[in-house]
């Protein structure tokens, strides 16, 4: 018997994940808190440029993004499969879109901590 899907292997699995990923990014843009995001990134590092911010505090700033992304791309899937699955409305897909809006929101916490505190030390002690 013959499975339904083949898996890929080796550098063909590589450019299917690759297509995979820039399908999800298509589908991702889309998303009006994504390009806010996005804007939020782009201004971020702009502000610890002009404030000569170090590679390093650079560096956390970008994961801390793609953090971000990350987690609005589940939650994006997560709001894609409730409405799939539940239609209607029901608490428990209200508790799953919660979650997963809560999840981004901490991130955005944490990156809006971040930038605060890394702007105002340059801006504090130069």
């Amino acid at each position: 018997m013959k499975p339904a899907v083949t898996k890929l292997t080796g550098i063909s699995h590589f450019f299917a994940a690759a297509s995979y990923s820039l399908g999800g990014f298509k589908r991702l843009i889309k998303e009006a808190a994504f390009r806010q995001e996005l804007l939020f990134a782009a201004v971020a590092l702009i502000l610890l440029l002009a404030v000569g911010a170090t590679l390093v505090e650079l560096m956390v700033a970008v994961v801390l993004f793609l953090i971000v992304f990350a987690i609005e791309a589940l939650n994006t899937a997560i709001e894609e499969v409730i409405d799939r699955i539940s239609p209607e409305i029901s608490s428990v897909g209200k508790h799953a879109k919660d979650l997963g809006s809560f999840a981004v929101l901490c991130m955005l916490a944490a990156c809006g901590i971040f930038m605060l505190f890394t702007i105002g030390k340059h801006l504090m002690f130069g």
